[in-house]
């Protein structure tokens, strides 16, 4: 069974959806937990409220990761409450879906910004406190869209790709130190960011599925999960693709 006793998590963009879920299944398993968020305040309290209702440690932080600054006050605010950071979960993202002829130069900002420089910024400060502790498991949310691409998400899908590139190129920089670093690529998964997505698309994304269904948000937390466990100690610079089977079908 794991159990994350005594480990400190940061979960980025986690008052909701996925993250949330990644916020709680860490916290169930015994990982104090920091719940980042921007914009959802309230959601964020709601997530703390329900893992302390559950006897498990949680503060929410705000920050946005896209700014240096902030990304390293979240970080700090981690290790001020709970003395050290063991598990990293770069899970915020965002979507600013269009075609590619249509697309603007802030939605391509924004998201790379975001998606990309968030992880980066995150990760950059996280590693220090890890290097000194030797010891560390740091997980990239990328997204079969940057693996396989995704018409009308040429931004998302070029964020996500460079988090696969960014989390192999620090697993190798890192292993020594005995940090593992390794991203989890959902498939589609109902949340807030995907509502807008229009039926027909689904129904699309669903044939190309071997299991002919949506994944849910816990099925991903549990993936985290492993990954950041004594279980996947020797697991790095992995991509593993919660999908259905999806990129099977693709690739």
């Amino acid at each position: 069974m794991i159990d994350l006793t005594g480990r400190a998590a940061v979960v980025t963009g986690s008052s909701r959806g996925i993250g949330r879920a990644i916020a709680l299944k860490l916290a169930s398993l015994g990982a104090k937990v920091v719940v980042n968020y921007y914009h959802s305040e309230d959601a964020a309290k709601e997530a703390v409220k329900e893992i302390r209702a559950e006897g498990g440690e949680a503060i929410a932080i705000h920050a946005d990761v896209k700014e240096a600054d902030q990304a390293k006050e979240l970080i700090d605010s981690a290790l001020d409450a709970y003395g050290r950071l063991d598990i990293l979960v770069n899970n915020v993202g965002i979507t600013r879906d269009t075609l590619l002829m249509r697309m603007k130069e802030d939605d391509w900002d924004i998201v790379v910004e975001t998606n990309l420089k968030g992880t980066f910024n995150c990760t950059k400060v996280a590693q220090r406190p890890m290097i000194r502790q030797r010891y560390g498991r740091i997980i990239n949310i990328t997204s079969v869209s940057g693996i396989a691409g995704q018409v009308g998400q040429a931004n998302y899908s070029a964020s996500k790709a460079g988090i696969i590139g960014f989390t192999k190129a620090v697993a190798r920089e890192l292993g020594v130190r005995n940090i593992t670093v390794n991203a989890v690529a959902p498939g589609y998964v109902p949340t807030d960011q995907t509502a807008d997505l229009p039926q027909d698309l689904i129904d699309h994304i669903l044939d190309l599925t071997p299991l002919k269904r949506p994944g849910t948000a816990e099925e991903i937390a549990n993936a985290v999960a492993f990954l950041a466990s004594e279980e996947a100690s020797y697991v790095s610079g992995q991509v593993l693709a919660v999908d259905g089977g999806m990129m099977a079908m693709m690739l």
